[in-house]
């Protein structure tokens, strides 16, 4: 029977989102360590999933898988996990326990005997050890709970939906919809969330009309390195891994098997002491901020990382000298920038004709740590010292003609610079139009 364990998916959603299916079929099962036949499996699984969807069939799985992205709100975690491998049996029998738990609490053999008078006749009846290996496999996940007492009672738990209001499950549903979109992604949130959905139906989710765009594909890689560093963190210990800066040429490096061809690797051996982990919501990226010898206290791009692997423990007085330096490097920092603290002086333009100036609110609720002050009744002034101007520039630039830099005297070149190349792409296209 299948178990949550996604290592195989997310090893074949790697392989195609950084190849793009440039391997052969013998060539990706040798490098996911499975046989052929099981990956063709798992590749009709998904293409069936991803065509029941609404997707072309005849696309080549990438683009299948593209598709989806691009038509829904769901991760392609929650596809994957619901185009596992499940035999029809499997499928049968669990939808069977299900709904007779869901008429009250049941003994294993009750349970089988309600198995084996909804089975088909043409297909061999389960037995008991059948039957309390799903129930053990339910109980795992949390579907099922032991009522106690002698012989053993089984029973649904849905508590949570029976102690919940209408208006409170609605609510709960838009909360998991939040989170598992904008924190770590999780199997157990999303399962709740679809769980929700099915109680409440199409129309009476919340979270209908709330979209949020999955940027980066190698956030499923993010996913599986995040937990092992905030452990290492926790637990004081090293940590070793390739990586590739976002300026290289390359995407991925992939290991040679054959010592007859290897080739140099153009990712960078890294050893750290990794100190925090750090989530950017402005582009959907995670950074690990460590220490090394050579770099000193530095940030790195998870989606940058490869081959992590984690070593042995740290001396405790180091770990907590660099993490109290790190600290400190980040109070002035915007988000992870640690290079030298910088004065930045805006002047916002409040809108015009205007009963709420939602300039100001905006600039008071994300300015962080910087202060404002009044010039009049069409402009007010901001100014913060932060490590450097290139974490704070795509903030600045979202409010438009609303912002003017005054100093730093490069930024605000660089400002006006940026807002030209606009101007001339802008108007080249509108002549165009009209020239049409």
């Amino acid at each position: 029977m299948a178990r949550e364990s996604f290592d195989k998916e997310i090893e074949l959603l790697r392989l195609l989102v950084l190849t793009g299916g440039a391997f052969s079929r013998k060539e990706s099962a040798e490098r996911l360590g499975i046989s052929v036949h099981t990956l063709d499996k798992a590749l009709r699984r998904l293409r069936e999933a991803a065509s029941a969807a609404g997707a072309d069939g005849e696309l080549g799985l990438g683009r299948l898988l593209q598709a989806r992205r691009e038509r829904g709100g769901d991760p392609l975690l929650l596809f994957l996990f619901r185009s596992r491998s499940l035999k029809e049996s499997e499928i049968a029998r669990l939808s069977l326990l299900q709904g007779e738990l869901g008429k009250g609490g049941r003994t294993a053999a009750e349970l089988l005997d309600a198995c084996c008078g909804g089975w088909p006749e043409a297909s061999p009846w389960p037995d008991e050890k059948t039957i309390r290996s799903d129930l053990a496999y339910l109980e795992k996940a949390g579907i099922v709970a032991r009522a106690g007492g002698r012989p053993v009672r089984y029973r649904l738990r849905d508590e949570l939906w029976a102690a919940l209001e209408p208006e409170e499950l609605r609510r709960l549903e838009l909360f998991v919809h939040a989170m598992a979109h904008t924190r770590v992604p999780s199997v157990h949130g999303f399962l709740l969330q679809d769980s929700l959905r099915r109680l409440l139906g199409r129309d009476g989710a919340l979270s209908a009309g709330v979209g949020f765009a999955y940027r980066y594909d190698c956030r499923i890689l993010d996913e599986a390195y995040l937990h092992p560093l905030l452990a290492a963190i926790e637990e004081r210990r090293t940590a070793s891994f390739e990586y590739l800066t976002p300026k290289s040429e390359h995407r991925y490096a992939a290991r040679g098997t054959n010592p007859l061809h290897a080739r140099t690797s153009p990712a960078r051996q890294i050893a750290m002491l990794p100190l925090k982990a750090v989530y950017d919501h402005q582009y959907g990226r995670w950074y690990a901020l460590g220490f090394t010898r050579v770099h000193g206290l530095s940030a790195w791009r998870m989606e940058g990382m490869s081959g992590l692997a984690i070593g042995g423990a740290a001396d405790p007085e180091l770990f907590a000298r660099k993490r109290e330096q790190l600290d400190a490097r980040l109070r002035t920092s915007w988000l992870v920038d640690l290079g030298e603290p910088t004065r930045v002086s805006v002047r916002f333009f409040r809108p015009e004709g205007a009963e709420y100036d939602f300039v100001r609110e905006r600039v008071l609720l994300q300015g962080q740590w910087g202060e404002t002050t009044e010039e009049g009744p069409d402009s007010f002034r901001y100014d913060i010292e932060v490590n450097g101007t290139r974490e704070i520039r795509p903030w600045l630039r979202s409010f438009g003609s609303s912002c003017e830099v005054l100093e730093p005297e490069e930024l605000r070149q660089d400002m006006i610079e940026e807002w030209k190349e606009l101007a001339e792409t802008y108007g080249a296209a509108v002549r165009q139009g009209a020239q049409s």
